[in-house]
Order: structure tokens, then C-alpha cells, then sequence
């Protein structure tokens, strides 16, 4: 595993992606972040798809004695490969890549390749003629990105593209701080997300997704463990239209057919799949949004559980995940902390219901500095319809909690990362509490990680959800040594340290006797 500054790095881990990083953030200048966002990434995606049109092309041209014609689209099409006509080939740019009107160039290559691949129709950036982006270190950015390869084959194999991709929407959401919150969720905590849902096959939906995190770590879960990629349905839908085109790009480089829906007012006052009734919710919606248009929406259908307050989001985004839920289906969020305690705006009597519906199957407190936008705490909600046995044992009337708040190594001076086998842990102890089988074991409390909570016990709690409540001290070994001896051992050690300052032994001798002890 590469290092950066003795720590582990928040992306691609390939060797290269760090340094690519480096040199892309210098090209940018004085161009905020979130502009320089576009390019960047808009440039790495034209890259892509020209390496895998170029490996495919060559290859046809061996082939064309059989037949094969490679100008013919449909023969790339055939192997999931866009087609890329001449003006937005990687060759032709770089070969331009000096010269005065490069922006206009790559926008006329973007726009020819929307008009040959209709998927991509709307969705590529089409602004680097703009007199604001400076052509000369346009130029050097494609330079660049022209030293790596992305679309080949074997780079294609090891999915070099989307994990610089991954690694560059975490640098960038790093460099917004706060601006980049909405297209970006850590890493390991959608892995934590996709590991305890299991998401192998069927309708898998994101009403918030952001740059489609979220529906790649899906894919990603499903292709390590065996299962076929068209067992799953994607759903999601995105207010941000400039994220909307972020997440197509995302999926479109992964090949992922996913039925993603922007509008800009998003999933509260225009559900662009209203009728969808999801076995997988995954998300991380804004924390505490306060300006959700709430008012315009008292009466809603989906507040079988009661009225969100207007000035917080938090249960608006809850019930709209149970409302799109299957019969069997389940969920899993992240949330503020404040979502499990909070009785403000009647945010405590929704709780108590959804809790008293026997829908909340498990609950896990994070540990903090994990987010690049918020240092809100965080945790994560699994609500499901289905604790009756469905695929698992009957777990009506329970709820397991999950205190990981200790968790976690620096990645950095500001963020942390939960480590591989933190997150096998978490999703172990949720899967063998659901009574998986499969070599899982069987389930026991863990003084100071994981309990099981009954509803009797969580009604005496005020309904409140907060893991430490429940999951008690972290238990210590004890040495044997009697509490009395050990203190006479541990004064008379005390008093060898400091028998060369009278003053502060004197404080040592009296603070001591107050509790009883004498040296």
C-alpha cells in the first residue's frame, strides 16, 4: 500500500495518483476548486474513453480482413466501448495541445462526443473556451493526463480511471471543505454502508447520490463476490446539476447503466421516482438542512410517521428512504448524531414512532473527522421493513447497537479512515446478529462495541438511540492485584518520584490523605 507522509492515502492507492493530484493542483492556479473540478475531471474522462475507442481500433484494423470495419460505431458499441469520432481522439488534442484555441477545440471534441453516444447527452462540460481558463496551462493539463494510461484494457482490468477519479472527488471535496459536502461521502463509510446491506440483486436507489459513490461501491461489492452486475437495478436522483454530470461521468466509466434524474429542486418537492418502491437505499443526505422547503409540504403522503420539523431535514430524509422502501426492503444512511436524540420540533416523537414500527434494525455511532466537509459527528441508521425472517432470523422487537466511535487511523493531519478490518468487523458483528450463518458464528455482546437492545429497554431511554447508552463500558482485564494493595503500590511509587520536591510531595501526601491513603 503506497504512503503519503507515513499514512495511508484516501484514494486510488496505485502509486501515481498522488503525484497526478499534484501537478493538476498547481495547473489550476487561482481557479477555485470547485470550477477546476469540472475541468479536470472532464479531461480525464475524454482521455478514457479515447485509450479504450484507440485499443479498440487497432484492433479492427488486424481484424478488418475478417470483415471488421473500424469506422463503423456499432463495432464498439458491441463491445461497451464509446465511440469517439476524430476531433475528440487523444492524439488530436495533444498534438493541439499548444495552441491558442485548445479550449474551443476540447469543447467541440465534447460536443461531438454527446452527439455520438447518446447516453452521455447533456452530461460532458463543454466550457474551456471561456477566456477566464488559462490556455497555456490547459495545454500543460493535457500534457499531463497524456502520461497516463486510462482506457486500455489492462488499465480498464484494474479500474485505474475510477479509482483516480474516486481519489480526485476526495481531493477536491478536501479542497471545497464545505462546498464539496453534496457530491462526496467517504470512502470507508460506504463501504460500511454496502458491506452490512449486501446489496446483491435488485433495485438499489440513492435519492441524494451526489457523484454516485454510493452505486459504484454496489457494483464493486457485487463483482467481488461472484454475483452478476444486471442482477441490479440502479436508481437515484441529484438537485446539482454540474453533480449530476459528475455522477454520470462516474458511472458511464464503469460501464454502469443507472437511471439517475436531476432536477433543481430536488427529491422533497419533485420525487423523480415516485413510485419506486426500492430493496436497497443507500445515501447521505445534507446534515441538518434547514432550507428544504418543508412548509410547501405539510400534508405530504410520506410523513406516515409525522410531520418533519421545517427547519431540519434529518427525519424528512428518514421517512422518504421507509417510504420508498419494498415490503422486504432496507436501508442504510448516514445521519447527524443529533438525529438520535434530538426531541426539537417534535423530531423525538417521529423517532419514537419509527422505533415503535420495529423498523430500526441497527444503529452505529462513527468516530469523528472522517467527512472532508463537516466535523458534525456522524452516524449510521438500518431501518428495515422485514425483521420477521425474511432471509434472516425473526429480530422483531430488537435492535443492535454499534458503538465504533474509537475506530478509525489518521490519514492525514485532519481526516481519518476506517481501516479494512474495522469495517470487516462492524459488518460481522451486524451480519452474525442477523444470523447469517455462513461461517459468521454465533452472536455475543461486546462490553463497550456491540449490544443488543429490547424495545422495553429503548422506551426507558426515552426512545433515544445513541449506541453508548447501551453498549456499556469497554470491559478491562484485571491483574489480580487487590484495589488497596495496588494504591499503597501506586503512592509509594509516587512518593520515590518526587522525594526530591518537598512542596510537591507535601501536595501529593495531602491530596491522598483526603482520599484516605498515606504515603
Amino acid at each position: 500500500m503506497v504512503k503519503i507522509k507515513n499514512k495511508r492515502s484516501n484514494g486510488a492507492n496505485l502509486g501515481f495518483e498522488e503525484k497526478l493530484w499534484q501537478a493538476a493542483d498547481k495547473l489550476r492556479n487561482n481557479m477555485d476548486a470547485a470550477e477546476y473540478k469540472h475541468v479536470v475531471l472532464g479531461l480525464i474522462f475524454l482521455k478514457y474513453i479515447s485509450d479504450a475507442f484507440k485499443e479498440q481500433h487497432v484492433f479492427l484494423i488486424r481484424d478488418s480482413a475478417a470483415g471488421a470495419d473500424p469506422e463503423d460505431p456499432d463495432e464498439y458499441r458491441a463491445e461497451n466501448v464509446f465511440w469517439v469520432p476524430g476531433v475528440a481522439r487523444w492524439e488530436h488534442l495533444q498534438n493541439a495541445a499548444k495552441q491558442s484555441d485548445i479550449g474551443e477545440l476540447i469543447d467541440n471534441a465534447m460536443d461531438a462526443v454527446e452527439k455520438d453516444n447518446p447516453i452521455l447527452k447533456g452530461v460532458l462540460p463543454k466550457n474551456y473556451a471561456r477566456p477566464a481558463l488559462d490556455k497555456q496551462r490547459l495545454g500543460e493539463l493535457i500534457d499531463l493526463i497524456g502520461t497516463i494510461g486510462l482506457g486500455d484494457y489492462e488499465s480498464r482490468s484494474k479500474d485505474i480511471l475510477g479509482r483516480v477519479y474516486e481519489y480526485f472527488l476526495g481531493q477536491f471535496a478536501d479542497a471545497e471543505g464545505k462546498k464539496g459536502g453534496q457530491l462526496y461521502t467517504p470512502r470507508s463509510i460506504v463501504r460500511v454502508l454496502v458491506e452490512m446491506i449486501e446489496p446483491y440483486k435488485g433495485r438499489v436507489f440513492d435519492p441524494c447520490c451526489g457523484s454516485g459513490g454510493m452505486f459504484v461501491q454496489s457494483e464493486k461489492f457485487v463483482k467481488a463476490h461472484g454475483g452478476r452486475i444486471g442482477d441490479i437495478s440502479v436508481y437515484g436522483q441529484e438537485s446539482n446539476q454540474t453533480t449530476w454530470r459528475l455522477c454520470k461521468m462516474n458511472l458511464a466509466i464503469r460501464g454502469i447503466d443507472a437511471n439517475v434524474q436531476w432536477n433543481n429542486v430536488g427529491s422533497f418537492l419533485n420525487d423523480a421516482h415516485k413510485d419506486l418502491k426500492a430493496d436497497f437505499i443507500l445515501a447521505n443526505p445534507p446534515f441538518n438542512d434547514s432550507d428544504w422547503k418543508g412548509e410547501l409540504l405539510r400534508d405530504d403522503i410520506r410523513w406516515k410517521y409525522g410531520v418533519p420539523p421545517t427547519g431540519n431535514a434529518n427525519f424528512a430524509w428518514v421517512e422518504h428512504f421507509i417510504y420508498h422502501l419494498s415490503p422486504t426492503g432496507i436501508t442504510g444512511f448516514v445521519l447527524a448524531n443529533g438525529s438520535m436524540s434530538s426531541n426539537t420540533g417534535g423530531e423525538g416523537e417521529i423517532r419514537k414512532k419509527i422505533v415503535e414500527a420495529d423498523l430500526v434494525d441497527c444503529m452505529v455511532a462513527l468516530p469523528g473527522q472522517l467527512f472532508y466537509n463537516t466535523q458534525i459527528p456522524a452516524c449510521l441508521w438500518f431501518v428495515t421493513r422485514d425483521k420477521k425472517n425474511h432471509r434472516f432470523r425473526d429480530r422483531s422487537g430488537e435492535v443492535l447497537f454499534i458503538d465504533a466511535r474509537k475506530m478509525g487511523v489518521m490519514v492525514d493531519r485532519r481526516h481519518k479512515e476506517l481501516t479494512d478490518e474495522e469495517i470487516g468487523r462492524i459488518a460481522s458483528t451486524y451480519h452474525t446478529w442477523r444470523g447469517e450463518g455462513g461461517g459468521y458464528g454465533d452472536y455475543e455482546d461486546v462490553p463497550g462495541f456491540c449490544r443488543t437492545g429490547e424495545l422495553d429497554e429503548i422506551r426507558k431511554h426515552g426512545h433515544i438511540l445513541t449506541p453508548g447508552r447501551y453498549v456499556g463500558a469497554e470491559e478491562v482485564e484485571d491483574d489480580g492485584e487487590p484495589f488497596d494493595e495496588k494504591m499503597k503500590r501506586l503512592t509509594a511509587e509516587l512518593s520515590r518520584q518526587f522525594e526530591s520536591s518537598d512542596g510537591l510531595e507535601g501536595e501529593i501526601r495531602k491530596n491522598l490523605a483526603g482520599l484516605g491513603y498515606e504515603l
